[in-house]
């Protein structure tokens, strides 16, 4: 039975955060979600300290292979989360992890300590793409910010952290290794690639803020790549996504070092993506044992 840091899985494919709304999908399918759930773990959206609306749209935006996002991590904050979303997440028959991120290390371990409260939580995500309020600099494109943060985060809890890496820097190695001396228990990679596209007929930027997230099945050669530097450089076990859409995609995931896979885009054409992705692969391993 594959684990992530301690916590037992049912199947090693788990969701992508923001990827899937398991509140809203509960609102359409009703209690069969619970009991067809399509990942072996829940990865919630990323929750910031305050309510935030997200960015005006348009905020999504077809792309060759893959979609454009912005959406700009709409929240209710964590006051919101903790009194209406949490309640909700914890009635899931899976393990919960919480995505959280803030603009400073006080801010992250107000969240941190917040959301480890929560007897549901069994793991925190760290989204580390938010510029440092005090040094300006992005905290998962410089290792030494990095490190810092989870020096000052590690002694709030003894659950899992999980640090999702961007895959916007040169090297993600180093940053993954700062994450590891700084006593992270996992990283997960990759996050979105920048990217931009033109309204055909306008001429003018197909998302209004002008850019957003490139994800699919296009940024899968990136992701691969990315996830066997991070293995080569860490031994923490390793989350990985970009683009995977099948159980071959998983594959290769897998032999590639990773420990976890997470389906993200693939989710928006198929809502049972998650236990698709699983079954196939479980199939091609069953496959393998009897030839």
């Amino acid at each position: 039975m594959p684990e992530l840091c301690g916590i037992e899985l049912e199947h090693p494919v788990i969701n992508a955060s923001g990827t899937y709304d398991a509140i809203a999908a509960r609102a359409v399918f009703g209690e069969r979600l619970l009991e067809e759930f399509p990942f072996s773990a829940f990865v919630s959206k990323t929750i910031t300290e305050e309510p935030r609306a997200g960015n005006a749209p348009r905020r999504i935006w077809e792309a060759p292979s893959g979609m454009l996002n912005s959406i700009g991590l709409p929240n209710k904050g964590l006051d919101g989360f903790l009194a209406e979303d949490l309640p909700q997440l914890a009635e899931l028959p899976v393990p919960l992890v919480v995505s959280v991120m803030a603009s400073s290390r006080e801010g992250f371990g107000r969240l941190v300590e917040a959301v480890a409260a929560g007897e549901a939580v069994a793991a925190l995500e760290l989204n580390v793409s938010c510029p440092n309020v005090h040094s300006g600099l992005i905290v998962g494109e410089q290792p030494s910010e990095t490190e810092a943060l989870l020096e000052a985060l590690r002694p709030l809890t003894a659950k899992p952290l999980i640090v999702k890496l961007t895959p916007n820097v040169a090297d993600p190695a180093a940053v993954a290794l700062a994450a590891e001396r700084g006593g992270a228990d996992a990283v997960s990679l990759i996050n979105t690639l920048k990217g931009s596209a033109l309204d055909p007929v306008s001429g003018e930027p197909g998302l209004a803020a002008g850019h957003g997230g490139l994800s699919g099945p296009a940024v899968r050669p990136v992701a691969l790549h990315q996830l066997r530097a991070v293995r080569a450089a860490v031994g923490l076990p390793l989350v990985g996504m970009g683009g995977i859409a099948s159980g071959a995609d998983a594959t290769e995931f897998l032999r590639a070092g990773a420990t976890l896979v997470a389906v993200g885009t693939e989710s928006f054409r198929d809502p049972q993506a998650g236990s698709r992705v699983a079954a196939e692969l479980e199939s091609s391993r069953t496959g393998r044992v009897k030839a």
